[in-house]
């Protein structure tokens, strides 16, 4: 199969694609408010608006480069997480965002302050805010492959080349974000994420309409199993117990509920997102049409994996159709098959469907944690400094061009410490945020489920929280339980959140209540 050029028509598409992503941008600035209404847009976002950025920002270029990454070298179990999606859906729904929107504070951690104080607050935003950084840093550098690939045939990590890449995108995620704060951020996540899916759609229909086979024969190829697992490569769940298995019933049950209930409930970079609907009802909503809609992308993204499968390693089934790219890396075989075969004008829809599912996630990042920064530590340090503050001032847009710089410094040191030998591009992006999750979701439970707690114990549960998820750590659980077992185990990811948060959650709860317990909560 001859390889594709990628042409004046298709960069005419994605600079298309940025002008219109700029364009949101200046026309959200154009409406003057203040710092609620550039945080939160007075929390007049419409339902669906609200899910479809939801979907953008929690599926992310991790999911657009990693689930063909699972499908391609693995199977469907990764599907299966979506079981806990669901159920931290309804958790979050019916106990968390109702609660949010009752406090009427501008971030979820004006919520802690009502509940232990203003240290507390402080404590667990600056946790989310390190957490994120880490998190966001490494969405960032799996978001700049693709584009690194595209414009310099390269996607090595630790080279200048994805310095660049990094650097690109991160600047123009900033810019959009700047001008129009959380109304620009939704609606080019709509319209981002309606084109990552329209590249996955695409991307199938291309892939069927090349490999010769009916569908019929194409699924008795998938069902044979692979000489490597002994697995057919549509396996959906797997049922066996090993604390090492990334994407068991298990881990889907339990980590994965963990997790989501961690990422839509404490981690403002989403919970932001329902705060801005029109009402807690409304915001529930919003996150549990996210969730289905999530489903239905991750299966076209894990099916585009299946047939890229097919189309790179089953020589024998695509006969004189065979690529003739020589395969580089797993790491980049979907953005490789994008560049490599789409053909003209397709390949800048598809690109810029990779360069909206990196800025989906990037710029929602960039404004949840500027948001933090200034109404959780900013504006709380001035006023306790005898200082006044101007909700009306430059102040936001500042934070975010600060944030959005100190993301980008993060994101190239995430591509300089990445080993592809140790973790998948997913596994890399799931587990950084544990560190700052685990302590976190213990101190919201904490406040949610019991009327214990106290400054003290916040602190020493978010530590906690760090510590354990440290312990948990690869090579030090293997070296660990080598010297308790006299043999290495090792421990899946999706593990580290169930375990961290009820050793924070335990710690939390033993702090006995502050005399000045604020009922409303």
């Amino acid at each position: 199969m001859p390889l594709a050029v990628f042409g004046v028509l298709d960069w005419a598409i994605v600079a298309a694609y940025l002008a219109l992503m700029a364009g949101i941008g200046a026309w959200a600035a154009r409406r003057k408010t203040d710092a609620a209404g550039y945080f939160l847009a007075e929390r007049q976002m419409p339902t669906w608006a609200v899910a479809l950025s939801v979907v953008a920002t929690s599926l992310s270029v991790a999911t657009f480069n990693g689930a063909p990454q699972e499908a391609f070298t693995g199977d469907l179990t990764y599907l299966s997480l979506n079981i806990g999606g669901f159920l931290a859906v309804l958790v979050v729904a019916t106990l968390f965002i109702p609660r949010f929107y009752a406090a009427g504070t501008l971030t979820i951690y004006g919520y802690i302050d009502q509940r232990y104080g203003e240290t507390a607050r402080i404590a667990v935003s600056c946790m989310f805010l390190i957490g994120r950084l880490l998190a966001s840093g490494a969405r960032l550098f799996i978001a700049a492959i693709p584009l690194c690939l595209l414009l310099f045939h390269t996607f090595e990590p630790k080279t200048s080349q994805l310095v660049a890449a990094i650097i690109l995108i991160g600047a123009i995620g900033t810019g959009y974000t700047i001008a129009g704060g959380i109304r620009a951020v939704i609606w080019t996540d709509a319209v981002q994420i309606v084109i990552v899916a329209g590249t996955a759609v695409l991307s199938v229909l291309l892939l069927l309409h090349w490999i010769p086979l009916s569908v019929g024969d194409l699924l008795r190829v998938l069902r044979e199993p692979v000489s490597n697992s002994g697995h057919s490569k549509l396996r959906l769940l797997d049922t066996s117990w090993s604390s090492g298995g990334e994407y068991t019933l298990w881990t889907a049950l339990i980590g994965a509920t963990f997790l989501n209930t961690a990422a839509y409930g404490v981690d403002h970079d989403l919970a932001q997102r329902m705060l801005t609907a029109r009402s807690a009802w409304r915001g529930g909503l919003s996150l549990l049409a996210a969730q289905c809609v999530s489903v239905c992308v991750v299966g076209l993204f894990l099916c585009v994996g299946l047939l890229l499968y097919v189309f790179y390693r089953r020589p024998d089934v695509m006969g004189t159709g065979a690529p003739m790219d020589q395969l580089r890396s797993t790491m980049a075989v979907y953005p490789q098959f994008l560049l490599a075969h789409m053909p003209t004008g397709l390949a800048g829809l598809a690109i810029a469907g990779m360069f909206a599912a990196a800025q989906g996630s990037l710029d929602s990042a960039i404004n949840a944690m500027a948001s933090s920064a200034v109404s959780d530590l900013y504006w709380p340090i001035r006023k306790n400094l005898g200082l006044s503050v101007d909700e009306t001032g430059a102040t936001p847009r500042i934070a975010v061009a600060i944030t959005g710089a100190v993301l980008i410094a993060f994101a190239i040191i995430s591509a300089l410490r990445y080993d592809p030998s140790q973790k998948s591009l997913l596994n890399f992006a799931l587990g950084v945020m544990s560190f700052a999750y685990t302590g976190m979701l213990g101190v919201f439970l904490t406040a949610l489920l019991t009327r214990r707690g106290n400054t003290a114990s916040v602190l020493l549960a978010l530590l906690t929280g760090v510590i354990v998820t440290t312990l948990l750590q690869d090579g030090i659980y293997q070296r660990w339980t080598n010297l308790l077992f006299g043999h290495p185990h090792t421990l899946a990811t999706f593990w580290w959140m169930p375990i961290g948060t009820v050793a924070a959650f335990g710690v939390c709860v033993a702090g006995r209540p502050a005399v000045n317990f604020n009922t409303r909560s």
